[in-house]
């Protein structure tokens, strides 16, 4: 007959207890686990979900390690707008920029949509095959961009938008989710963290691929190359990263039920005007830069300048939320979002365009981090949280596969840029609206305003 007994609190790194420096037990360094016995034989032990290390080598090197998948994954992303900017100009001349604005948008939507298949997967313990499943289809898609022929649309779109979508969706998720093995007080710094990741690699992707594409190396080899530096540090970031707590059992999630919950429901709908939005400066910047009359070289550099301020908007206020609360920040990020896009309108010269990039990359940054902290409020349980995440990104993902040809059409080959802003701001003002509403819920159900 199967006995559980309750071992005391083990230090996650060594299974020691250890005092802290005033005498008493460090609840950050430790865990309670169960013991399963048989008889006098004793079982491996059983890590008790419901509680947190906070900390330790082994969760640091966890976060490393899913900093660099949004590095390769989601911030190669993010630098579309250097080759939607190559394709429109040389690359793909005989299409529309709607067309050309299909691959980011499959990008988008793979990178997002897979979460509602990948979160499932992670909770019943397959990271690991998510992890090698991204880092084989990533290698042979780069590469295999690198061997594509001008024009030819069908080679561009399968490698760069479907191929490069689906690697970087596998891990999106699983990447995200992976503090939620090792923090719950620390959780929205921990993923602050990760998804700088994505944007420290939206700014240097950017610089690299313009540099090697636009100077003596060329399209070809620069993809090459970025191709091998991605492979590189995905092979790390698998060996980095380790999860904690054992595969989930089988277990029904009552989805339905979840879209019943007011809060749920109103932060859910909401995918619907944030992927409709959030990216189109990120796609479209450093185009408009140059159909304005900004000098190539610096309208090169736009992209980058916005990530690099979009890298301390998601580590900023990730950091303070647990003060503030991550509804109330990630609701002010979210208007503002939407009201700096609009001002896009008016970005027409050199000054115009760093002053956006730098406003919109601090803002739009902490929109992103601050996402999975609002969902985690929503949760019930721990256990609902990959699952509940990836719902939301697959959801958006849809959203984000019309979004960006959408605004292509919009724009059109004449540039018309006044339409393709006013439905990307007004967007993401709606957002934050809904985040209002979700936030209404929270707050009641908490019975607190720093929620």
């Amino acid at each position: 007959m199967n006995e559980l007994r309750r071992a005391r609190s083990l230090d996650v790194d060594n299974g020691l207890s250890t005092p802290s420096s005033n005498g008493h037990s460090n609840n950050e360094k430790h865990e309670i686990v169960n013991v399963q016995t048989i008889g006098d034989e004793e079982r491996v032990p059983i890590v008790d979900s419901s509680h947190f290390p906070e900390g330790g080598v082994r969760a640091w090197l966890a976060v490393t390690g899913a900093f660099l998948v949004q590095f390769t994954g989601f911030g190669y992303i993010n630098s579309f707008g250097v080759y939607q900017d190559f394709y429109v100009r040389e690359y793909l001349t005989a299409s529309t920029p709607s067309e050309i604005g299909w691959i980011g948008g499959v990008q988008v939507f793979l990178n997002f949509s897979l979460g509602a298949f990948t979160g499932r997967l992670f909770d019943r313990g397959y990271f690991y095959h998510l992890m090698i499943s991204g880092v084989v289809i990533h290698a042979i898609s780069v590469f295999t961009l690198s061997l594509s022929q001008k024009n030819v649309y069908y080679q561009v779109f399968l490698t760069n938008g479907v191929g490069v979508g689906l690697a970087s969706g596998l891990t999106y998720t699983a990447s995200l989710a992976i503090p939620g093995h090792y923090f719950r007080r620390r959780r929205s710094l921990a993923v602050g963290i990760i998804s700088s990741g994505s944007a420290l690699g939206a700014v240097i992707h950017p610089i690299m691929l313009n540099r090697l594409i636009n100077g003596p190396v060329g399209f070809h080899s620069a993809v090459k190359i970025s191709a091998a530096i991605n492979v590189f540090l995905l092979v790390v970031a698998a060996c980095l990263t380790r999860t904690r707590l054992p595969p989930k059992e089988l277990q029904r999630f009552p989805i339905m039920q979840w879209l019943k919950e007011p809060g749920y429901l109103a932060f859910f709908v909401s995918a619907i005007f944030c992927f409709m939005g959030l990216f189109f400066p990120v796609f479209y910047l450093q185009l408009n830069a140059i159909t304005h009359g900004v000098d190539r070289k610096f309208a090169f550099y736009a992209l980058s300048i916005l990530n690099a301020s979009s890298f301390f908007g998601r580590t900023i206020p990730a950091a303070i939320a647990h003060k503030f609360g991550v509804f109330n920040l990630g609701t002010v990020f979210t208007i503002g979002t939407g009201t700096i896009i609009l001002s896009m309108i008016g970005v027409k010269d050199l000054a115009g365009t760093v002053t956006f990039s730098i406003i919109f990359g601090l803002f739009s940054g902490a929109c992103i981090a601050l996402t999975p902290a609002m969902i985690a409020h929503l949760a019930n349980d721990a256990n609902e949280f990959g699952t509940r995440l990836g719902l939301y990104f697959g959801f958006g993902g849809i959203l984000g596969l019309f979004a960006t040809p959408i605004s292509g059409a919009l724009l059109t080959s004449q540039y018309h840029w006044v339409h393709p802003i006013l439905l990307a701001g007004i967007s993401m003002i709606m957002t934050g609206v809904l985040y209002v509403i979700a936030r209404h819920f929270v707050s009641k159900r908490e019975g607190s305003q720093i929620i």
